[in-house]
């Protein structure tokens, strides 16, 4: 009756193959391949990344150590009130 959408036009000399999506194998190698390549990639990246993210931390916990320091009362500077 009519075409189905994907065939409205007719173009000559290109070839199309298709694969049912019941022949493909979507996780071929993902456990001997894609678990290897992923620690892989996270090594190469680890000193890229790894290095100044521990460098903000260091700062960031000795101000943080730092600000509580000064936020706390001298108590020499309250011996006059007693």
């Amino acid at each position: 009756m009519g075409k189905h959408f994907g065939e409205l036009a007719k173009l000559r000399g290109i070839i199309q193959f298709r694969l049912s999506p019941h022949e493909q194998r979507a996780f071929a190698g993902a456990l001997s391949n894609g678990i290897p390549n992923t620690f892989r990639r996270i090594w190469s990246e680890l000193f890229i990344v790894g290095v100044p993210l521990g460098l903000c931390y260091l700062v960031y916990d000795q101000t943080e150590k730092e600000h509580t320091r000064l936020l706390r009362k001298n108590p020499a500077d309250f011996e006059h009130e007693k």
